[in-house]
């Protein structure tokens, strides 16, 4: 394991903030998981972050650290009059962290690109779904970073010239945690079907996930805006049972179709989304997903075949690979991803 030196630490009192800040938001309100990140960002913008390098050295971090603890004192005591947190505690607890952290620090901009250069590969992968960045995502509803293919060369240092493939992961349906529009989503029966099946809960926070049809029109904008070369899609086997299946091809808005992926959130409320429907699969056994999978993609269901098919057609990108279950052997290659 390797710690970017330039990586931004997360407080007791980001927490609290975000928090407070989100309770304050009303109608606004972005369905944050409250773990401090959007505060921390914040203050990455303004400059005045405290980063794992200042973590590593008490004497860097202690001024740092109590300018900062005195503007977040102020700030928090607005919303909570009560609040007392220690700024000697906190201190402690830190300093700790960085003598335990302080071994597995480096340069991880030299690091990666002289891995590079020097013939070796590496896997960048991102965190959260696509439509949550924050600049291209469905903004206010999502995260503070760029959790896309975007954010690859803005978060690790690596030039768009050393980034050889893009893989968009999709599932074989839509799920989400947070707040905003989400026009396929389902309120009955086949949602909880397809959460319990799917195991959608939030991984942080436990909180049963949205869930709805497979959205291919904002799909259609990910690979636009990530370069995806092929696509995998996953979890196929939690829709086995569901019948109809439907998947998304197109939004409506006041009678019209529109051409691509409205970004901004106030027009995707009003859009009306335009599906196809397909014939479903019958429930199998865990066994029978694990023996389906050792045959290939020639065992699968025939109605998931049309299924993965118009999905295909619709993107206009081929599929790399397929699961249809949890464990490593449940996933199907259909075609190499030579990078």
């Amino acid at each position: 394991m390797k710690l970017s030196s330039t990586a931004h630490v997360i407080f007791p009192f980001h927490r609290t903030l975000d928090s407070l800040e989100e309770a304050s938001k009303g109608e606004y309100s972005a369905g944050t998981t409250k773990r401090g990140i959007g505060p921390a960002y914040s203050d990455k913008a303004a400059r005045w972050g405290i980063r794992v390098f200042d973590l590593i050295h008490p004497e860097i971090l202690k001024p740092k650290l109590e300018k900062l603890f005195e503007i977040k004192r102020r700030l928090i005591k607005i919303y909570d009059p009560n609040w007392d947190d220690s700024f000697d505690l906190i201190f402690q607890e830190y300093k700790n962290y960085g003598e335990k952290l302080k071994h597995y620090v480096i340069d991880s901009v030299f690091y990666l690109n002289k891995v590079i250069d020097n013939g070796k590969k590496v896997l960048f992968e991102g965190a959260q779904g696509n439509l949550l960045a924050l600049d291209f995502g469905m903004y206010p509803y999502g995260t503070s970073s760029n959790s896309n293919a975007l954010g690859i060369s803005a978060g690790t240092g690596i030039p768009p010239k050393k980034i050889n493939k893009v893989l968009g992961i999709v599932k074989a349906y839509t799920s989400r945690v947070g707040e905003g529009k989400f026009p396929t989503e389902l309120f009955n029966e086949t949602s909880e079907k397809i959460r319990e099946q799917g195991n959608e809960y939030g991984t942080v926070t436990g909180r049963p996930r949205r869930v709805g049809w497979l959205d291919l029109f904002n799909i259609k904008y990910g690979i636009m805006i990530n370069g995806v070369d092929k696509v995998i899609i996953t979890l196929l086997d939690a829709l086995q049972g569901v019948d109809p299946i439907k998947m998304c091809t197109a939004y409506e808005l006041d009678g019209k179709l529109l051409e691509s992926w409205p970004i901004q959130s106030e027009i995707i409320e009003n859009c009306k989304p335009i599906y196809k429907s397909f014939e479903g699969w019958e429930e199998k056994t865990r066994k029978e997903w694990l023996e389906i999978a050792r045959k290939g993609y020639d065992a699968l269901p025939e109605t998931m075949k049309i299924y993965l098919q118009k999905i295909r057609e619709i993107l206009k990108t081929d599929i790399a690979m397929i699961s249809i279950g949890p464990d490593r052997t449940e996933t199907i290659v259909l075609e190499d991803v030579v990078f």
